[in-house]
């Protein structure tokens, strides 16, 4: 699993059958930059991911890629690569609050 920010929607008009009715995201990787720095700084990659969850832009989520995102509910047979699998409440790294409400 892997933490993302969500930063916007990918309209497909024409895609697999598999993937009709699916909300595809734009996911910006996160990381925790270090020890000293426990902040969540941004990858420049960016992927599509198959929402699950009711994601919506600027949330931060859980994602799997490769064979796991097909385990998600619904994905067994999509071809999909990345699937957001969880929407992300706190976190909490070396003992300090990194994000959260």
């Amino acid at each position: 699993m892997f933490i993302g920010k969500v930063i916007g929607q990918v309209v497909a008009t024409q895609k697999d059958d598999k993937l009709r009715g699916r909300k595809l995201l734009l996911v910006r990787p996160l990381q925790v930059e270090n020890e000293k720095n426990p902040k969540l700084s941004e990858y420049k990659n960016t992927i599509v991911a198959a929402d699950t969850c009711g994601a919506g832009e600027g949330q931060i989520v859980l994602y799997a890629q490769g064979s796991s995102a097909r385990q998600a509910d619904g994905l067994k047979d999509a071809p999909v690569d990345a699937a957001i699998i969880g929407l992300v409440d706190d976190i909490e790294a070396f003992s300090k609050q990194v994000f959260g409400k």
